[in-house]
């Protein structure tokens, strides 16, 4: 049951994204069996994982995962960032799937500093 839910997920979620589907089709299983289950797919690597305020993303696919965090207003924003090739000569190995956190100062905080 739990391989056949996971199947059907196609973009990134959290454990308890999961368990709420799980729990909609059978309702037995606790949160403590799906987060084993997602850990031992991460172990694994069939199941990727990723962090994002502060809490755990999994996704089946090796998606990559960015921000930009304004270092002033605080607001984070995802970014799509399809191509590192610029690590690619840094990394003895294969690179998997990526995180990268991006701190800047967002447009709309500079253009309130220009204010003053």
């Amino acid at each position: 049951m739990l391989e056949e839910e996971l199947k059907k997920k196609t973009t990134f979620f959290t454990a308890e994204d999961f368990y709420q589907d799980i729990q909609k089709k059978k309702g037995k299983i606790g949160i403590a069996t799906i987060y084993r289950f997602l850990n031992e797919k991460v172990k694994n690597h069939t199941v990727h994982s990723y962090s994002c305020n502060r809490r755990t993303l999994f996704s089946r696919e090796k998606k990559t995962h960015s921000h930009f965090i304004c270092e002033i207003c605080k607001e984070q924003k995802h970014v799509n960032i399809k191509n590192i090739d610029f690590l690619k000569n840094e990394i003895s190995g294969e690179i998997c799937h990526f995180q990268l956190d991006v701190s800047g100062i967002c447009e709309k905080c500079l253009k309130n500093e220009k204010r003053f």
